[in-house]
């Protein structure tokens, strides 16, 4: 499964107050995405159970894949019958993950990933999560190579 064409965060997406503080430059470039070739990692080293939203977003740059953002979010969230998250979840047995080739700054100064997450019904929803908050084995986030 493919996305053929990505596009830019809206305002009324995230809301008013919000602003982009990081931007993963690579992800922007991307113009097609093979879902069968992303990768979905914790991050976690061996013998830990958790790290910081922030650790995370220092190892996977550390790491040189290309974190998928924000704008891959809001598209795989806005295609219609949402097909690719639906694949995500049939092959990778993936329910929740982060974009964390996006740091979002809140309106109060706090920063966080916009994540996806499935539903009971089998539709995804969207929201954001606190870059101070840990991090487990099950909180992945989708990368593809560089």
């Amino acid at each position: 499964e493919k996305i053929a064409s990505l596009f830019t965060i809206k305002p009324k997406f995230i809301g008013r107050g919000w602003a982009m503080e990081e931007q993963e430059q690579r992800s922007l470039a991307l113009t097609e995405i093979d879902f069968s070739k992303v990768r979905f990692v914790s991050s976690l080293k061996t013998g830990e159970n958790y790290i910081t939203g922030e650790e995370k977003l220092g190892r996977l740059k550390k790491d040189g894949a290309i974190r998928l953002d924000a704008k891959v979010g809001q598209a795989l969230y806005e295609e219609k019958g949402q097909p690719t998250l639906r694949f995500i979840h049939e092959h990778f047995n993936i329910s929740w993950f982060e974009l964390a080739g996006t740091v979002l700054r809140s309106p109060h100064g706090d920063r966080y990933f916009l994540y996806l997450y499935r539903n009971d019904d089998g539709s995804w929803g969207w929201d954001y999560y606190w870059l101070d908050s840990d991090r487990g084995a099950g909180d992945v986030s989708p990368v593809v190579a560089s």
